[in-house]
């Protein structure tokens, strides 16, 4: 069995977000990167799955260079080889195309994805992966098994869960509790160094949304302290300034 792990290189939460160029370009410096959180839920999965099912894991990213060891990570963490398309994530649809040839060309029995990324949250590209494949997509998945070619998982619903069974290929977007994160052991990174990654050259494809400016939240207010006896202005504090009541 082929799985195919396609993760993010995204700014760590803790991370400090500021733009340059007029507020049209993310300023990157001094930004740390990660595995983005869902995708990791993803690769931990496919670790999981790995040697019952004896597959390989093939990771894939779309981005440049810099996001190299990212993806070593991933292979630190259990894949067996990497791909990178050479091009940079300009929106959903593009990367879900980059994706989709890539796939393609493989024929993975399982796309696993996280639910969403979390720079852009948009939580698109595992649907227009599978439309693109024209093969089944299931998110947000919460449990994953597979049984004689056919995926079984668990999706959240609003207000529950749903129990789906979908026969191979298919496309998932996972988040927790589908598995654990892994952490790369010192045996892991080593082996890292080795293993294939293959550069790519992206395809001609369509781009269907451009980036005009971005624009940081609005700066918190300052703390005001209310004497604990002072109910009345307390009261006239959240009606009049907070607008809670």
């Amino acid at each position: 069995m082929k799985i195919l792990v396609c993760i993010t290189h995204v700014p760590d939460t803790t991370s400090r977000i500021a733009f340059t160029d007029d507020n049209t370009k993310f300023d990157q410096a001094g930004v740390q990167f990660i595995i983005g959180p869902y995708d990791d839920y993803a690769l931990a999965r496919a670790v999981e799955l790995k040697e019952s099912l004896e597959a390989t894991i093939t990771v894939l990213h779309v981005g440049g260079a810099e996001a190299d060891p990212t993806i070593r990570k991933a292979l630190a963490i259990g894949a067996d080889d990497a791909i990178r398309v050479n091009a940079s994530a300009k929106d959903a649809f593009y990367v879900a195309q980059q994706i989709a040839a890539v796939a393609r060309d493989k024929a993975y029995d399982m796309i696993l994805m996280g639910r969403e990324s979390i720079d852009y949250n948009g939580g698109q590209v595992h649907g227009m992966v599978g439309a693109l494949l024209n093969i089944p997509s299931v998110s947000p998945v919460m449990k994953l098994d597979v049984e004689s070619g056919v995926a079984k998982m668990v999706r959240e619903i609003e207000g529950g869960t749903q129990q789906v069974e979908v026969p191979l290929p298919l496309v998932a977007g996972c988040q927790e509790p589908i598995a654990e994160w892994k952490i790369p052991n010192m045996r892991g990174i080593m082996s890292a160094r080795s293993k294939p990654m293959e550069v790519l050259e992206p395809i001609d494809a369509e781009e269907g949304t451009s980036f005009v400016r971005f624009e940081l939240p609005p700066a918190k207010a300052a703390i005001k302290m209310v004497d604990p006896n002072n109910v009345e202005e307390l009261v006239n504090l959240l009606k009049v300034e907070a607008k809670v009541i």
